[in-house]
């Protein structure tokens, strides 16, 4: 991993290495190379209570990588909507769509000052890519923002993707479960709605997944919430849920068989898709 920023280091403008960033976070448990020594705080304050804690974000982007694939391939949608896109990385959402089809569009949406920095040119790689910067809890926003109507048409079906953000809500506890109701509400028919979330998995790893809660909460960065399987199908709402439901995101259509037991931490995120009627 890369050292603290020094005095000579450029820090892109608007970005503060002395605070926490949700991306940056994500980027130092993917062990990427665009954090600073306060997110690399975080993922060891985790690791306290999981070693495994950086799986929370391989398990995240492999779900990504399977779902998107799944979207891509079986469903005719070509417009993705990626709500806190985060950091580029391997395997980006437009990466894996557009390998299918080339034509699919993909909107990123994310307000975090790190994203505007370093994501808008690796992001804006053809015309069919594009980088919006609002707040994906505020879906009425979203809707509307001229720049998002722009390349995505509200009349025919999209793919809308919360993956690994809702667990970053700083709010009431049901709020996530509201502001999803307002994506589905406006989403036309035949859409698709991908979720990925911290979990609990009401278990023996109960204990251990709100430590991770509690660290994550009382870290640097202040989010990251644990939700039941009950809760995070909450979220979906009345949406017919592809097979198999809400899981685990290791088991959500595994790319082969396991011959390794599951660490704690890929035990404690899931995720799951649904579709409007």
């Amino acid at each position: 991993m890369p050292d603290a920023p020094t005095r000579t280091e450029r820090v892109p403008v608007g970005v503060d290495p002395t605070r926490a960033s949700i991306a940056r976070v994500y980027d130092a448990f993917l062990l990427g190379k665009d954090n600073y020594e306060i997110d690399r705080e975080v993922l060891r304050k985790v690791q306290q209570a999981a070693p495994e804690a950086q799986d929370l974000a391989t398990e995240n982007r492999g779900f990504l990588i399977r779902a998107c694939r799944f979207l891509a391939s079986q469903t005719g949608i070509t417009q993705f909507l990626d709500l806190g896109s985060g950091l580029p990385t391997a395997e980006n959402t437009h990466q894996v769509v557009q390998r299918i089809n080339p034509e699919i569009k993909v909107v990123y949406v994310d307000n975090d000052p790190v994203v505007l920095a370093h994501g808008r040119a690796l992001l804006e790689e053809n015309e069919n890519t594009h980088f919006v910067s609002d707040d994906i809890f505020e879906p009425e926003r979203i809707m509307e923002n001229p720049d998002i109507r722009r390349h995505i048409d509200f009349s025919q079906p999209i793919a809308l993707l919360q993956l690994g953000t809702l667990h970053h809500y700083n709010g009431p506890h049901d709020e996530p479960a509201k502001i999803m109701k307002k994506y589905i509400d406006a989403l036309p028919s035949g859409s698709y709605v991908a979720i990925s979330h911290f979990s609990d998995p009401e278990d023996e790893l109960s204990e251990i997944a709100r430590k991770m809660e509690e660290f994550f909460l009382h870290s640097p960065m202040g989010s990251g919430t644990f939700r039941t399987k009950a809760e995070i199908e909450e979220l979906f709402h009345d949406l017919e849920m592809v097979e198999p439901g809400v899981q685990l995101c290791a088991d959500w259509w595994p790319d082969g068989p396991r011959i390794k037991e599951l660490n704690t931490a890929q035990r404690t995120i899931s995720g799951g898709i649904g579709r409007k009627a």
